[in-house]
């Protein structure tokens, strides 16, 4: 039988399959051990966006070579792992249900203590993986396919997390999908911007910056009219007969978002007197994104910390960095009745929603 060593700390497994990748990751002491990911991505760009029954099946057939490929990566068995955090929220039912049924597993056969973990708490976790502790206080930006929101965080673990701002539509991620798709582009649609940007000029078209003006909430994003305004561009050139300019589009999308992002994120820094910007999420791996806050953070003497791109997007290794703090912050671990909530706002780190009631018959 292994013996659990925490000398050195505690050893955390995170579970994460909020969507349509798996994840399992390790980390101790904020040190990341491991970190593996399956993706069914491909079998979702079939459909053009991700179908919540097979995002399922593929967390219930990759769950367990997954988290056997983090334990061999880190050198660990299971019998060595001090305790297991798990995506609870917010996320596609059915995947959250299978990441956490495996989780309560883990957890009682290691005989560990199990913490529920906000998604998004997660995000911003995953920068301490490279940068270490977070700045007390720090402004974070959050950019995926499915969140946009501008937080102002303290002690990411103990204290409430401040909103700023958040989507009031569209997320950046999901303006980048829709319009990837209308211009004919791959899925996903940020990384095919992205890549098809490379050959763009942003000032061929003029796109919105949407609540931008005076007047309007100067941290709140809105990205429906800005697809709406590309989806006409592409309309008219097609109803003309034109060849429609898709790498001069793709980048003027871009330039549009990450203007937007990063002003509201620098003029959030001036306002609370914040000297660090933290930029997390899938969309953060854009490279305008990183460009421009790399640009506007230098101006104005912000220090922008952004984490690797491969903990940019959903992975365990985020999920284990929150339920590592947790656990060295004294944190109570879930109770045995943890469930899910699928559309929970961000509030915690933590997140332990109770299975409902049954309903007796009357």
């Amino acid at each position: 039988m292994c013996r659990r060593s925490t000398v050195a700390g505690p050893i955390v497994l995170g579970i994460e399959s909020s969507c349509d990748e798996t994840g399992a990751g390790i980390v101790r002491d904020g040190r990341l051990l491991a970190h593996v990911v399956a993706s069914s991505m491909d079998e979702h760009a079939l459909f053009g966006g991700v179908v919540p029954e097979i995002a399922a099946r593929a967390h219930l057939q990759a769950f367990n070579p997954v988290v056997r490929g983090a334990l061999e990566q880190a050198g660990l068995r299971l019998g060595q792992i001090d305790a297991v955090a798990v995506t609870t929220g917010p996320g596609l039912s059915g995947a959250l249900q299978v990441g956490l049924a495996g989780a309560k597993t883990l957890a009682y056969a290691a005989g560990v203590p199990l913490y529920g973990v906000h998604h998004l708490a997660g995000h911003v976790a995953a920068d301490t993986l490279e940068h270490g502790p977070l700045p007390t206080p720090c402004v974070v930006l959050i950019v995926s396919g499915g969140h946009t929101s501008l937080l102002l965080v303290r002690d990411l673990v103990r204290e409430p997390i401040l909103h700023l701002g958040d989507t009031l539509d569209d997320a950046a991620g999901e303006c980048f999908d829709k319009v990837a798709r209308i211009m004919g582009l791959s899925y996903p649609g940020g990384p095919a911007i992205d890549r098809a940007a490379r050959d763009g000029d942003p000032r061929v078209v003029d796109f919105p910056r949407p609540l931008t003006r005076p007047g309007d909430d100067p941290y709140a994003f809105s990205f429906s009219g800005l697809k709406t305004a590309a989806a006409r561009w592409v309309e008219k050139h097609r109803a003309q007969g034109l060849d429609l300019p898709v790498a001069d589009g793709a980048a003027a999308l871009q330039e549009a978002v990450a203007d937007v992002l990063t002003r509201k994120a620098l003029a959030a820094c001036a306002a609370y007197d914040v000297g660090t910007l933290i930029v997390v999420g899938g969309v953060a791996a854009n490279s305008r994104v990183r460009g421009l806050a790399e640009q506007r953070c230098a101006a104005a003497g912000i220090e922008l910390r952004v984490p690797p791109m491969t903990l940019c997007t959903d992975n365990g290794a985020m999920i284990a960095a929150v339920g590592d703090l947790l656990v060295r912050s004294g944190a109570e671990p879930a109770p045995l009745d943890v469930s899910i909530d699928p559309s929970a706002p961000l509030e915690y780190a933590s997140l332990t929603p109770l299975s409902a009631p049954p309903v007796r018959a009357a």
